[in-house]
């Protein structure tokens, strides 16, 4: 038994054998950028980052500045776009630590040149176009408005334009009307540039969705997210076209045994009674490791190699499970495995999302803090 009582096991192989996997369907001399953010979805970013620069990822891409400086503090030296918003207050920070912004304004554009200039550098931005997305980025709704402001930006001291880039609302989905659409758009606005002299090194687009089923969409990077830890963004992308393995399993330790009788309540607001006399053993997993509440009396993890309920309501720190049809073989200390595989059973991640109606991101990047991430390769 592993001294931890919950731990997430991350497999460095299966993070590889997902990036090479990718890396063979991506368009020849496509760069590929390693999405980092958020923890490496909950992977761990540092881990990740240096498996990626080992792999020959191109780029890494987080959602803020605090990830950035995180890598960058860890050695990390491959190039890293900030997906975000970064606070003008930390736009010296970003040019001595070599981080790219994501800009979307001429007017942050304006103050990162003069940030860069006062430094005696030269900022790296990637412009963000919101095609479609709604959240972030410049709007194309005029094509020659918008092709004079990056001309603007173009023009401004010791700014560095490296890239361009859209991401897509609903590349995930069966229907690839509005996703085509919104490259359509981007692509409007490439040649509205080029016509404009403008040549801009990095334009990429596409996500892991679109990796996947729209290679079109490629162009010089793609963003790999989601599937670099072995998951598909959705059940509606050609999973045929490439095999993932998914890199994180997360397992515990029954930690108590109790022979109880039929009737017996079980956790908080006694919601649950056994129908018959059974075994009930509870494992330290609970919401405040990323086990979702919602998961009470619905859930279900693996023990000695066999799918058993959880039964009652997940706690803080605790969920309970019944295994009376496993007979007298359970031992406290036992390993416990929330998801992932023991034996020839298995509970996947996509098996959680679809129980909490939900997506398989939210499972992996739900996983808190406290739980301990072990790497093995």
């Amino acid at each position: 038994m592993s001294a931890l009582s919950t731990y997430a096991e991350i497999n460095l192989k299966s993070i590889t054998h997902n990036f090479k996997a990718i890396k063979k369907i991506v368009r020849p001399n496509t760069r590929v950028m390693a999405v980092v953010k958020a923890n490496a979805y909950g992977h761990g970013i540092v881990e990740i980052a240096n498996e990626m620069a080992k792999s020959g990822a191109d780029y890494l891409g987080v959602a803020r500045f605090e990830e950035a400086v995180i890598l960058r503090e860890a050695d990390v030296r491959l190039p890293i776009l900030i997906f975000g918003y970064t606070s003008r207050s930390q736009f010296e920070k970003l040019c001595h630590y070599d981080i790219t912004q994501t800009i979307y304004s001429l007017e942050d554009a304006k103050i990162l040149s003069d940030c860069a200039l006062s430094l005696a550098k030269c900022a790296k931005i990637h412009i963000k176009i919101d095609t479609g997305m709604g959240r972030l980025g410049m709007i194309p709704d005029n094509l020659h408005k918008l092709s004079n402001e990056i001309a603007d930006i173009a023009r401004l001291k010791c700014l560095d334009i490296e890239g361009i880039f859209t991401h897509f609302a609903s590349a995930d989905g069966l229907d690839k009307s509005y996703t085509r659409y919104q490259f359509d758009v981007f692509t409007d606005l490439l040649e509205s540039l080029g016509q404009r002299g403008i040549t801009i090194p990095l334009k990429h687009a596409a996500n892991s969705a679109a990796i996947i089923d729209l290679p079109e969409t490629h162009l010089d990077m793609v963003r790999l997210g989601i599937s670099l830890y072995g998951l598909y963004p959705s059940q509606h992308v050609l999973k045929d076209k490439v095999n993932l393995l998914p890199a994180m399993e997360l397992k515990s330790h029954i930690i108590h045994l109790k022979n109880v009788s039929s009737g017996f309540k079980i956790s908080y607001g006694s919601t649950y009674e056994t129908s018959r006399p059974t075994i009930i053993a509870t494992v330290p997993v609970g919401y405040a490791d990323g086990y979702n509440r919602l998961l009470s009396s619905k859930g279900i993890m693996l023990v000695n190699g066999n799918r058993v309920p959880v039964v009652g309501r997940v706690c803080m720190d605790l969920a309970m499970l019944d295994v009376g049809d496993l007979g007298s073989d359970i031992r406290v200390e036992d390993e416990v495995v929330v998801f992932g595989h023991q034996g020839n059973a298995s509970v996947s991640i996509d098996e959680i999302a679809e129980l909490l109606d939900t997506i398989n991101y939210e499972i992996v990047t739900s996983v808190t803090s406290r739980v301990k991430r072990v790497y093995i390769s």
